[in-house]
């Protein structure tokens, strides 16, 4: 391996969706030969890689090749690919029928994975569909061994059924597998035409030994192909190890018959080629190891290798950021030196957990839509797809981003091919698109002088120039994500640009991200596929290890090593390596005890040997990541891993001779800049040579692409024959319009605003160290104007969005001038704008010279905050200091020093109006002052960034930004608020005429508490009003709701029913009267107790004012709640129901409706760290209401305890059903019970604590959907 034959071709290939680009070798040349065709033509050609081949050999040995005979090889030496099948047949759901087969009383797990929902101001729910087709449940069962019985495992009555399992841990084979009940259920799946199965078995990550018999049984008896979760993935965590297997089953199947058909146009079946495919991890891999989970990323990984192999310290010595614009998106990636790999990814819905280069998609590229809505400028993420395309392709296709840089002239029709119309013999369509943006012109420049009558109309330049900054802000979002996240500075990095359409945008993009470096590959149309030839040979081995970090268990690791790399060099030696072209890495993937932010960690090269390597790598890089490290904590070791390379070093890059003479220019062109048309030069890079010096504006034609170089740029042609452009006129202050908003603008600090609120999210998550907000995601961050007003709210929990407003408002009225520099203030009183007391808010206010200019805020639940019972989730609270510490208002930091011992009295010491009751106070201190301090650096983080925008474009733009994107999602409600009526007053003869309609509904809770709204809607004007007169009292009881809860939910069905992507903010409420009763349990007294109110109360709020809008059918109307735990631990959940149906839609079975969003502890995770063992989790058959559309089930829980622990249920929809609408069926009430040793099965109603012995078992059934419309 890695020895020239220069007598023979050599191909690189990258089949990607929509062209193939193939880069080859040819012998006696030093210059290569570059081809591109399309992915699928089949009135030309079968197959693009064999007819690029084809070509080619054809063009350099002059010997014709029909197409319908096979491609000799004796004049190739090898072929490397990379290949979109995989994807493709991913995202168009094209792979192999194949089946599940899972342990009994998980047939639904996957389907469910985490609970969370994609996006949550979507009501219809819409989720990736299911790979498989069918289920096949199998009587086994293995559980793990408790803490007692793995330090006497010999001495349990059963001590036969102990095993040892891979990763160490102690298991007991409850119930062997029974492979004669299991036979006639392959044999009905092999009936059906189902010959392909994932399997994945509980706890087969350690005792692997059940799927492989499920494995022989199936092969025995006719199966094609068998992806086993253990042998794919053998990691902790079932769900995504499910997925993975899943994955792999549907789509190994289809690469290896596309890799057949490859392989048999050729006149040998390529026996004596070396013939090598990209994998997503960055490695080559042989036809016989390419399967499908490792080839979902092959296209792009190929890039990857390209940028960082043939720039990355030769041509610059600072990190990368790979930018990968294409058609229909936009990949992201980072090089610092080595691969950045994850080991899980989500892609077209599916979760692969395999290692993989971390490469981040954004869905904007030449194909993303361009739109005018509620006065600003939208791009994507829609995309006009290949077929018709953007206007310009002369199909009858939508203005896309394409279309704009056409306009502009950065996209040159005289080197673009003729293979666009009908007949796909015509060149782009340059008139059709100004005329499609002049028409986009005259609704845009209508409604700016419908805002100000004096406004200069906007030119279709101006027009299509602001699309492309719009798009170019979308494409920064995550680059600042990948970068910052893991905290690295954007503009420290180069931006390495490739793809098609990537050159045009590269000097913008890095402008806006305050790069001054930009680098371009020669062969950046096809870099792909170049990759494929600088991409090594790759062997990896895993397998689980669970043990404390020590001496004892680093010597066990060693061992583990040794033995997998004996496995890998003995793989890549029968691929023909040599040791001395064999590397070799090393990994232990460490976590902290009680957390799940695991890092692979690669063995460091000094002092190779110590014990201490591991564990001091890992505590810098957890630093480095979230910012801190846990004191006192045991570091746990969870995988062991090897990776072997097969060192090829097929191509290396060829320096050139410095360039004589000037460069001359191909031509002149009019470009469109900011400031107007400019007469640029255009150039072949051909043509240019090293040293040639480019001024911009300038065109560089490089292949396919085209390469702006924007006015104050600087481009030079490198020893290696690349483009380095310096970019020397980075912004430092950008005046924009202020009193009107400029409609380009305004979606620029849109996205701004947003992407500020996530990195707020970002750094806490990374900084917090509690399960419920570094795992669970239970948090919000938001960005405030001076006034408390809600700019900007990252999509995170949907009860905390509208509420934090309410929190910041209080404090500016509590301190008034008493806010200074360096202040931190804490809040979670209900009164004070809180939900409930776990839910603490911390809010930074933000100065500027002395003047307080906006507030940042982050609010998160701690899972201990004190009260009457552990966890702060108290069924029976009667009073507010029953649930824990109330704060109003305390500086949590003052002028800069954090108030420890201040903060700490009021965790510790609740206070209490009843002298004679004293209330625990939290039983988590540390976990408390940790997750505090996170908040406060999220905070930071916020106003930072903030802080940068007012440095780049003035305080008094940045002000007049946070109103007008409030005004901008104003006008939507507005516009939204109008068609509800438009359609109400369709339906109903009693309307008629009238300017305002008037709808009453009304909803109970479990103890008949009425929640009563009159919601009135001014079509006129576009308001409406939310009147809660009729609503019950406060009650005796915790499902009391602040006022804050109220308007969250509102301006959360608002956001929904607005059917367009706009930022959540405080103009969803400008439209908007709420009047809630004071006295009800909506506006309850400061002593009232709350806790239920934030996780029950308010999803029935939620449900009243959807069914009030007539939007959809009542969902599960809860949250479910569960906490169970002793002295030494606590457990919290929420559990997912049923989604109402609506108008078009079935309801979603299984998910986090509507005010929560929380995730779902792995079935594996929860049984390795709880006593517990869950019998089953799945849906809860019928429980959704019937009708035109069904509502959603809900789920089915069953735990069983493992020793003595208290219980605690908070729940609704016990009593009374989630309504269906027009018709539709009521979904099923929920029930709770639990089943003594004695059999006995006690329903425990919707609200108990109880304490439960070793063997019981609780058994939650939650609520589903109502359904939608009369029964067919």
């Amino acid at each position: 391996m890695g020895s020239l034959n220069d007598e023979k071709f050599r191909f690189c290939i990258d089949r990607g969706g929509t062209f193939t680009d193939v880069y080859a070798e040819i012998p006696g040349r030093s210059d290569c030969r570059v081809m591109k065709l399309l992915s699928v033509d089949p009135s030309n050609y079968d197959d693009a890689p064999v007819e690029g081949i084809r070509r080619i050999l054809e063009e350099f040995t002059g010997e014709k090749i029909p197409r319908n005979s096979k491609i000799p090889t004796d004049k190739i030496e090898w072929i490397r690919m990379g290949t979109t099948v995989a994807t493709n047949a991913l995202l168009e759901r094209k792979g192999e029928k194949i089946a599940l087969c899972v342990t009994r009383g998980f047939r639904d797990l996957l389907q469910i994975g985490n609970q969370a929902r994609p996006n949550i101001f979507d009501l219809t729910v819409t989720k990736p569909s299911n790979l498989y087709e069918e289920v096949i449940e199998v009587d086994e069962r293995v559980v793990l061994a408790l803490d007692k019985e793995k330090e006497n495992p010999d001495s349990s009555l059963n001590s036969s059924s102990f095993v040892k399992g891979i990763s160490g841990e102690f298991i007991r084979v409850e119930k062997p597998l029974d492979e004669e009940a299991l036979k006639p259920l392959l044999k009905g799946l092999l009936e059906k035409g189902i010959s392909c199965l994932a399997v994945v078995l509980m706890h087969s990550y350690t005792y692997p030994q059940h799927e492989r018999l499920v494995e022989r049984l199936a092969l025995s008896m006719g199966f094609r192909h068998v992806s086993l979760s253990s042998a794919l993935s053998p990691m902790v965590r079932a769900v995504p190890r499910g997925l993975t297997a899943s994955v792999d089953a549907y789509l190994t199947p289809v690469i290896k018959e596309y890799l057949s058909r490859f392989i048999s146009k050729f006149d040998d079946g390529l026996g004596r080629i070396n013939v090598l495919f990209m994998q997503s991890d960055g490695g080559l891999a042989p036809e016989s190891r390419f399967s499908g989970h490792k080839a979902v990323l092959s296209g792009p990984a190929g890039g990857v290798v390209g940028y960082s192999q043939t720039l990355f310290g030769l041509e610059t010595t600072k990190p990368l950021i790979g930018f990968d614009m294409g058609g229909t998106s936009t990949d992201v990636s980072r090089y610092a030196g080595s691969y950045e790999q994850v080991l899980e990814t989500q892609i077209a819905g599916a979760i692969v957990q395999a290692p993989q280069l971390d490469i981040n998609t954004v869905a904007a590229g030449g194909g993303s839509k361009l739109k005018f809505q509620f006065g600003a400028f939208r791009v994507g993420p829609e995309s006009v797809g290949a077929h018709p395309g953007p206007v310009c392709y002369r199909k009858g296709g939508e203005l896309a981003v394409t279309d704009a840089n056409l306009v502009l002239g950065r996209v040159i029709p005289d080197y673009f091919p003729s293979i666009f119309g009908p007949n796909e013999d015509q060149p782009l369509d340059v008139q059709a698109t100004r005329d499609e943006f002049k028409k986009l012109a005259n609704a845009i420049n209508s409604y700016r002088k419908s805002q100000d009558p004096s406004t200069k109309d906007m030119t279709v330049e101006e027009i299509a120039l602001g699309f492309v900054d719009v798009a170019n802000e979308t494409m920064c979002r995550p680059i600042r994500q990948l970068t910052e996240m893991k905290g690295h500075e954007t503009r420290n990095h180069a931006l390495a640009c490739f793809g098609g359409a990537g050159p045009q945008h590269a000097c913008s993009i890095a402008k806006s991200l305050g790069m001054n470096e930009v680098l371009i590959h020669r062969l950046c149309g096809i870099l792909s596929a170049y990759g494929m030839g600088l991409a090594d040979v790759v062997e990896e081995s895993q397998e689980p290890y669970s043990a404390v970090y020590g001496p004892e268990s680093v010597q066990e690791a060693s061992r583990r090593e040794a033995v997998l790399l004996k496995q890998v060099r003995q793989k890549l030696r029968e691929q023909g390596f040599r040791d001395e072209d064999i590397t070799t890495e090393t990994y232990l993937n460490l976590r902290y005890e009680g957390t799940d932010s695991e890092i692979m960690v690669k063995r460091p090269k000094s002092s190779e040997g110590s014990e201490d390597d591991y564990a001091t790598e890992f505590v810098k890089l957890f630093k480095q990541e979230y910012g801190f490290k846990l004191q006192n904590r045991n570091i746990l070791i969870c995988d062991v891993r090897v990776r072997g390379t097969g060192v090829t070093n097929i191509l290396k890059p060829c320096a050139l001779e410095p360039a004589s003479g000037s460069p001359q220019a191909q031509g002149h062109y009019n470009v469109y800049f900011g400031k107007g048309w400019h007469k640029t030069s255009l150039f072949k890079l051909e043509n240019l040579g090293y040293g040639h010096i480019l001024l911009g504006p300038t065109i560089i034609m490089n292949g396919n692409s085209t390469v702006i170089v924007e006015p104050g740029c600087k481009a030079i042609v490198t020893k290696y024959g690349n483009i380095k452009i310096e970019i020397q006129s980075v912004p430092t202050t950008v005046k924009v319009a202020e009193k009107v908003a400029d409609v380009v603008q305004l979606s620029i600090f849109n996205h701004r605003f947003m992407g500020i609120a996530e990195q707020m999210g970002r750094t806490l998550q990374r900084t917090s160290i509690s399960t419920n907000i570094k795992e669970r995601l239970d948090f919000s961050c938001a960005l405030f104007g001076p006034d408390g007003g809600l700019v900007a709210n990252a999509p995170h929990v949907p009860v905390h969005l509208g509420a934090m407003s309410s929190s910041v408002r209080w404090q500016i009225n509590c301190w008034g001038d008493n806010l200074h520099e360096g202040d931190v203030l804490v809040t979670n009183h209900p009164r004070a704008g809180g939900s409930h007391l776990p839910d603490i808010t911390v809010i930074t206010p933000a100065f500027s010279d002395g003047n307080l200019v906006f507030f940042v805020a982050s609010r998160g639940h701690h899972a201990e905050i004190g009260g009457i019972t552990p966890g702060s989730m108290p069924p029976f609270s009667k009073s507010i200091w029953e649930e824990g510490a109330a704060i109003k208002a305390f500086k949590l930091v003052e002028k800069g020093i954090f108030q420890e011992e201040g903060i700490t009295k009021l965790l510790q010491f609740p206070c209490s109006d009843e002298s004679d009751c004293k209330i625990p106070g939290t039983r988590r201190l540390q976990d408390n002052l940790s997750d505090l301090q996170a908040q406060v650096a999220a905070n930071q983080r916020g106003i930072s960034l903030i802080k940068e925008l007012i440095e780049q474009y003035g305080l008094d733009t940045v002000q007049a930004y946070m109103n007008h994107v409030q005004a901008n999602a104003e006008e939507a409600v507005r516009v939204m608020l109008k068609s509800v009526f438009a359609r109400i007053a369709g339906q109903s003869a009693d309307v008629g005429q009238k300017d305002s309609v008037a709808i009453e509904e009304e909803d109970y809770m479990d103890d008949g508490s009425i929640i009563h709204l009159k919601l009135t809607i001014d079509s006129n004007k576009g308001e409406a009003t939310f009147d809660f007169g009729g609503t019950s009292p406060e009650v005796y009881g915790n499902w009391n709701a602040p006022e804050a809860v109220t308007a969250a939910a509102i301006i959360y069905c608002l956001r929904c029913l607005v059917a367009v992507d706009i930022p959540l903010n405080q103009g969803c409420l400008a439209p908007v009267k709420i009047h809630v009763p004071t006295g009800s349990f909506l506006s309850p007294s400061d002593k009232a107790a709350v806790v239920g109110g934030n996780v029950l109360t308010s999803q029935r709020i939620t449900d009243v004012v959807l069914t009030a809008f007539q939007a959809c059918a009542c969902s599960e109307g809860c949250m479910n709640n569960l906490t169970f735990g002793d002295d030494s631990f606590g457990y919290y959940e929420t559990i997912g129901g049923g989604c109402g149906a609506g108008p078009s839609w079935d309801g979603t079975s299984g998910v986090q409706c509507h005010m929560t969003n929380t995730r779902m502890t792995d079935p594996e995770i929860f049984e390795q760290r709880y006593p517990a063992i869950l019998h089953k989790f799945g849906f809860r058959e019928n429980s959704g209401g019937a009708g035109f559309h069904r509502g959603g089930d809900g789920l089915v829980r069953e735990i069983e305890f493992r020793q003595p622990v208290v219980v605690s249920v908070l729940s609704e929809r016990r009593v009374h059903a989630p309504r269906g609408m027009n018709g539709g069926k009521d979904g099923a009430r929920g029930v709770n019970y639990l089943i003594r040793n004695d059999k006995r099965k006690v329903n425990l109603g919707g609200k108990n604590t109880i304490k439960v012995q070793a063997g019981e078992i609780l058994q939650i059934l939650t609520p589903g959907g109502g359904g939608w419309g009369s029964c067919p």
